[in-house]
């Protein structure tokens, strides 16, 4: 019987390993799995490549992961806000790797990941600093870029809705990157609010198709 709830978060990322690439949902707050975030700093894996729209909020969540120094790279598009004081503290001081992608082409270059593309091309960031060293060519009249997709060794979601085979719903906003990462990673933990029996989900609501997760985590505390 497929069954991918696990018992809880911390089971669910133990297998994490020092380097690991590792995709984290959310837009700001919203639909960031904080605490599935928490599990991996208890976990105690290191020297992560973590693959986000921004560079974490405040103290909580993505930042707390910061400022512990187990991440080595950041691949986002927003990493400075008002309250991403840690990341610009190790960015100033030379102790994180940022590499910018602007927001749609990082979407995109995930979504790429999940859909087998190898590589395309985009006219944003093109002529400009982005597009250094990147291959850029003349098409239907426009400069564009070529570039690759984003695969993730883990990627860490959080939904509204899931059932036992993973499929999921989510609340809203907090949709954001979550279906695209989820099909962009080897491994994708999803936390969920309510977790309910199989049928309970009309397959019309159904956002990531269960084949793309592979554990699942009921928090109903969890923040959606």
């Amino acid at each position: 019987m497929i069954n991918k709830l696990r018992e809880s978060a911390d089971a669910a990322l133990a297998d994490v390993p020092d380097g690991a690439a590792v995709m984290v949902g959310g837009f700001g707050s919203a639909g960031q799995p904080v605490a599935l975030i928490d599990a991996l700093l208890a976990q105690g894996a290191r020297e992560l490549t973590v693959i986000s729209n921004n560079a974490g909020n405040g103290d909580v969540g993505l930042a707390a992961l910061l400022a512990a120094g187990r991440v080595r790279k950041i691949i986002c598009s927003f990493p400075r806000q008002a309250d991403s004081h840690h990341f610009d503290r190790l960015y100033r001081a030379g102790q994180i790797e940022l590499e910018l992608v602007p927001q749609g082409n990082l979407a995109e270059r995930i979504r790429a990941a999940g859909a087998g593309i190898g590589a395309f091309f985009t006219p944003t960031g093109a002529g400009t600093e982005l597009a250094r060293g990147k291959e850029q060519r003349e098409i239907a009249g426009r400069m564009q870029v070529l570039e690759y997709p984003i695969h993730a060794d883990y990627a860490l979601v959080q939904a509204q809705r899931g059932d036992r085979w993973g499929n999921l719903c989510y609340r809203k906003t907090a949709r954001n990157f979550g279906p695209v990462m989820a099909a962009a990673a080897r491994i994708t933990v999803a936390a969920v609010r309510e977790f309910v029996e199989l049928g309970e989900i009309d397959p019309e609501t159904v956002i990531t198709p269960g084949i793309h997760v592979q554990r699942l985590v009921h928090m109903p505390e969890a923040a959606a």
